[in-house]
């Protein structure tokens, strides 16, 4: 979302702490595969248990079909690092306890049974615990997509990585989301 900002390593973990009552692993997995996946929300919906658990435990590489995909471009699949797959242990074991698991259920039910959360409730989730945490600006459900691009960047400084991971055709659009923050403004300034 144009204007949307990323979040701060401090951010991240006060939103993480945020969620509660009866669907807080839920709710703090969403967040926590946001932020560390760069998925869009609507591929995050989409996942059903069977796409992030395999053998007893979360797959190494997280791969999206073709259907779930913006556009439909191609598939795409990427790495998930180990908070990605502790939040999704997490997940599975609370879905377990809730009723059980099957293979192709939503990886995040609503709470109606059988459904997925839609695109409106994750909005209304995340925009609670964005206000529960104390952030302030343009935080959006894309924010956790933008936090993940940036990280990727700073890290790798390969802008093609980054694209590549976040699934973009073209490194306009990734330069776009890394952005050029005043704190990169500061060092080169203080540099000279």
């Amino acid at each position: 979302m144009k204007g949307s900002r990323p979040f701060t390593e401090e951010e991240i973990k006060r939103v993480s702490q945020s969620f509660n009552g009866k669907y807080e692993v839920r709710n703090r997995c969403m967040f926590i595969l946001g932020v560390k996946t760069g998925m869009r929300v609507s591929e995050l919906l989409s996942l059903n248990v069977g796409d992030v658990w395999e053998k007893g435990g979360p797959v190494d590489v997280l791969s999206l079909r073709k259907q779930q995909v913006k556009g439909k471009k191609e598939a795409r699949a990427f790495p998930l690092n180990q908070t990605a797959k502790d939040a999704i242990r997490e997940l599975v074991e609370w879905l377990s306890w809730n009723g059980g698991i099957t293979p192709d259920m939503p990886l995040f039910p609503s709470q109606i049974g059988g459904e997925r959360i839609t695109r409106i409730q994750a909005h209304r989730i995340l925009s609670r615990a964005y206000d529960a945490a104390g952030l302030t600006g343009k935080v959006t459900t894309h924010s956790m997509r933008k936090t993940f691009g940036t990280r990727v960047y700073q890290v790798t400084k390969d802008i093609m990585v980054a694209k590549e991971l976040l699934g973009h055709q073209s490194v306009a659009t990734t330069q776009k989301y890394i952005g050029v923050g005043m704190d990169a403004l500061r060092a080169a300034v203080d540099a000279i």
